[in-house]
C-alpha cells in the first residue's frame, strides 16, 4: 500500500471535483479523503496499490468535465492505514 498527498490547482472548485474524485477513488479501490481548501485548491489524501494511485492521479490531471487543472503538487508518504472508504470533507 502506498499513500499520496495531492494539492490540485486551477478551476477545481465548483465543478464537482470532490464528488467525482470520490467516485473515481472508490472505483479504483482507494481509501482516503478529498476537500476544498480556502485558497481555491483541492486537497486529496489517498492510500491504495501503486497502480491504482497512479490511475487516480492521472484522472486528477484532467478532472471532471468543467475543471481546468493547472498543476498537481504531489507528496509521497508512508501508508498510515486509512480505513476503507473515501470521504468528502468540509472546506478547510
Amino acid at each position: 500500500m502506498k499513500r499520496v498527498h495531492l494539492v490540485i490547482s486551477g478551476r477545481v472548485q465548483g465543478v464537482y471535483f470532490r464528488q467525482s474524485t470520490r467516485t473515481e477513488a472508490l472505483a479504483y479501490g482507494i481509501s482516503g479523503w478529498v476537500r476544498n481548501r480556502n485558497d481555491g485548491t483541492v486537497e486529496i489524501v489517498a492510500e491504495g496499490p501503486s497502480e491504482a494511485l497512479e490511475k487516480l492521479i492521472a484522472w486528477c490531471a484532467v478532472g471532471p468535465e468543467m475543471a481546468i487543472v493547472d498543476s498537481i503538487e504531489r507528496i509521497d508518504e508512508e501508508s498510515a492505514g486509512i480505513p476503507e472508504g473515501f470521504d468528502v470533507r468540509p472546506t478547510s
